[in-house]
């Protein structure tokens, strides 16, 4: 009998969890940034990787104050489920601040708060994609959003960046591609100011000039304006959001940059119909985000932290990005093209076509430096020799000494 049950425990075979997996999560990849991320913890080294804010940005008197001074019924309801669309009062406060980025005529019925504007990305994407739809991104553009698109297995059109924004002619040409074929597109992702990973901002020009495309060829609109309350000289032109009066462009943003990333919390502006699927959808995903951190993030709104804190924020970063593009000119070989941005958190770098980031990658760490290789950023993987650096975390000092040990390893590897 002993006998007998250790031969069936041998007999087991190993779990082939690859045989239970769904259909298109072969399409899941790890974000480049994640894993920078991974090159860098715990460890003494100078990170150029990650998007995160400067913790000195961060408004901790404030929040605490802010978690000191709520009164038992507010703490109570803040450690309860709550509503899927988000704090009611939450959404009214953000209806008021999208006022300062020209969007109007909104109330709460047209906001949903989100676990960042991540979330809000993913949602959108179930709702919208089937596969083999086609879609059009800009190149290069946001990681994690292309890794959210990737999953609804989509086709990819993408579109360069000029120092305008998106290219108009070519996406307008691109459009009539995809139609003459039969097909259309179903919607255009951009990130129109201080643009993840190019730090470009798109003209109110260009912005007019895509409503109109988007609204000729019955195309949807997903505006990402992450950084469009972080312009060095104060906002960024009226969001796409702002024109639009057909309810064709849904309006995602974040308190990540504006408040904290810890908090998870972002949020869309769109019509009453995409809010009521989205809130659906956001029922099957988390039942609603974080009721605590949604009565802290409206405190700070109604009590006018954020927009007190924000000039602090934008002469620091501007300080900072004039040090790295300062640093670059002076340790980077001369043929290199960099990205000059208005706003934001990111350079984003060309370097020699024969370079590869990747293999930079490897070196730069090992002399003390990280950063994010840029072909992550291309819907088709393109971009081998272009690199994402983030000035907004690391110290001026930092900026210094890291861009000069990029600069003599980029002009080792090209000699």
């Amino acid at each position: 009998m002993e006998r007998n049950k250790r031969v069936k425990r041998e007999e087991k075979r190993e779990l082939d969890l690859d045989s239970f997996l769904a259909n298109g999560i072969e399409k899941m990849r790890a974000s480049d940034v994640r894993d920078a991320l991974k090159l860098v913890e715990g460890k003494k080294i100078i990170s150029f990787a990650g998007g995160l804010p400067d913790p000195e940005t961060f408004p901790h008197k404030e929040v605490k104050d802010i978690i000191r001074t709520l009164e038992h019924s507010d703490l109570s309801s803040s450690f309860q489920y709550g509503a899927t669309l988000g704090v009611i009062e939450l959404r009214k406060e953000l209806s008021k601040l999208v006022s300062k980025r020209g969007i109007v005529n909104v109330d709460e019925t047209n906001v949903l708060v989100s676990a960042g504007s991540q979330e809000a990305i993913y949602i959108l994407c179930f709702l919208l994609l089937n596969p083999g739809d086609d879609i059009i991104v800009e190149t290069p553009t946001y990681v994690a959003a292309l890794n959210a698109m990737r999953l609804r297995e989509p086709i990819f059109h993408g579109i360069p960046l000029r120092e305008d924004g998106m290219d108009m002619k070519e996406l307008e040409k691109t459009i009539k591609e995809v139609e003459a074929k039969g097909r259309r597109i179903k919607f255009i992702y951009t990130i129109p100011s201080s643009q993840n990973p190019g730090g470009i901002t798109m003209s109110m020009q260009n912005r007019k000039r895509l409503l109109e495309l988007a609204e000729e060829h019955n195309i949807l609109i997903i505006e990402d304006d992450a950084y469009g309350f972080l312009a060095f000289d104060g906002n960024a032109p009226d969001a796409i959001k702002s024109l639009d009066k057909t309810g064709r462009v849904i309006y995602t943003s974040t308190f990540s940059k504006i408040l904290a990333p810890g908090f998870r919390l972002g949020w869309v502006i769109a019509s009453n119909e995409v809010i009521s699927k989205m809130e659906l959808m956001k029922q099957s995903v988390d039942l609603h985000s974080s009721t605590f951190t949604q009565r802290i993030a409206l405190e700070t709104l109604r009590r006018g932290v954020i927009e007190r804190n924000m000039p602090r924020v934008r002469k620091l970063y501007k300080e900072k990005r004039d040090v790295m593009i300062k640093s670059i000119e002076e340790w980077f070989p001369k043929d290199v093209k960099y990205s000059i941005p208005d706003g934001g958190m990111f350079i984003f770098v060309w370097l020699k076509p024969e370079i590869n980031a990747r293999d930079l990658l490897k070196s730069a760490v090992e002399r003390g430096v990280a950063f994010v290789p840029g072909s992550g950023f291309y819907h088709d993987d393109s971009g081998k020799n272009t690199m994402r650096l983030n000035f907004s975390k690391p110290s001026v000092e930092e900026i210094k000494k890291g861009i000069k040990i990029l600069g003599l390893l980029i002009k080792e590897k090209t000699n």
